[in-house]
């Protein structure tokens, strides 16, 4: 690494063409996050981005949150530019980032992270798995999404016709999300994900979830069977005018977990335009039915087969 003469500093406005160039086109299937939220994580609270350089190229880029009241950093946006990758140089940004983290920020106990599944026996030698979510995938033209999501509607089971999915304010989702109903019988080991951010449910993260500026949807006010946060579309390279959406529904009810799918689906018909591509984060369980209630005759496709996302954990 010495030969390299690799520098390493925190990330800047001016730095956003060069890190645009680190994932290639293929990366992240087209569905690369980092340009529609880099300028945001840049003046983010609580969160630091990190870059490695060679030569003033900009060759990797880790970005650390703090989360769970200031005990926990959650390590996102991995990359490396292509032709670097297996070099050693996102290890040694890695190193520098978790060496700074410790020299500022003593209070972090715990690091948490979120990889594709499933995980190798070096990866278990390192961290624990707190949780597992199924990725169900869906894309299509937005100008089909409507009669895809009526003829969604058409095969809503007798058990759900006395009532639709109520779509939540702000402050009755804190609430419900916080609540022991909720965390010990909902939440996947008890913490709330949103897209790839794992997260405790406590107070210290209501703030954080409130910038995210999620939909909130349940099947029923009380004692709901399942619950979902959708995220604002948001732009990605994957097609001049494509959008990702990502919702993650807790629940394992497939019925529940169905109908609060569509409800989200139905909450996006108003403003939706270009080409769509919905990540629905849900328990495995559910996955395949999933897939069997949303075969269609509208246009809309499955966008991946079924992949997972793990949650993992390590203590420092």
């Amino acid at each position: 690494m010495e030969t390299l003469e690799v520098s390493y500093s925190l990330a800047q406005e001016k730095d956003y063409q060069q890190v645009m160039k680190i994932c290639s086109s293929s990366d992240y299937n087209g569905l690369d996050y980092l340009g529609a939220c880099y300028h945001r994580w840049l003046k983010e609270p609580e969160r630091l981005v990190f870059i490695a350089k060679i030569q003033e190229r900009v060759v990797a880029l880790e970005s650390v949150l703090l989360v769970d009241g200031g005990h926990t950093v959650l390590l996102q946006g991995f990359r490396v530019v292509p032709d670097l990758r297996g070099k050693g140089v996102g290890k040694a940004l890695q190193s520098h980032v978790m060496a700074q983290v410790r020299l500022h920020y003593p209070e972090v106990s715990v690091l948490r992270l979120s990889r594709m599944g499933p995980v190798t026996p070096a990866t278990l030698d390192k961290y624990r798995v707190v949780a597992k979510e199924a990725i169900f995938s869906l894309c299509c033209e937005a100008s089909d999404l409507r009669s895809f999501v009526a003829e969604l509607r058409s095969k809503f089971p007798a058990s759900l016709s006395s009532h639709d999915p109520l779509t939540l304010t702000e402050a009755q989702a804190e609430t419900l999300v916080l609540s022991h109903q909720v965390v010990s019988n909902l939440l996947p080991a008890g913490t709330i994900i949103n897209d790839w951010e794992p997260l405790k449910p406590l107070e210290s993260n209501l703030e954080l979830l409130r910038r995210r500026r999620l939909t909130w949807i349940v099947d029923r006010q009380h004692e709901p069977s399942a619950l979902s946060l959708g995220t604002p579309p948001y732009a990605v390279p994957y097609r001049h005018d494509a959008l990702r959406i990502n919702i993650n529904t807790f629940g394992r009810c497939l019925d529940s977990v169905f109908s609060v799918l569509v409800a989200q689906l139905e909450a996006l018909l108003p403003t939706l335009q270009g080409f769509v591509i919905v990540y629905n984060y849900v328990d495995p369980s559910v996955w395949s039915g999933l897939r069997q209630l949303c075969e269609n005759k509208s246009n809309v496709g499955f966008f991946k087969n079924y992949w997972e996302v793990v949650v993992l954990e390590e203590d420092l």
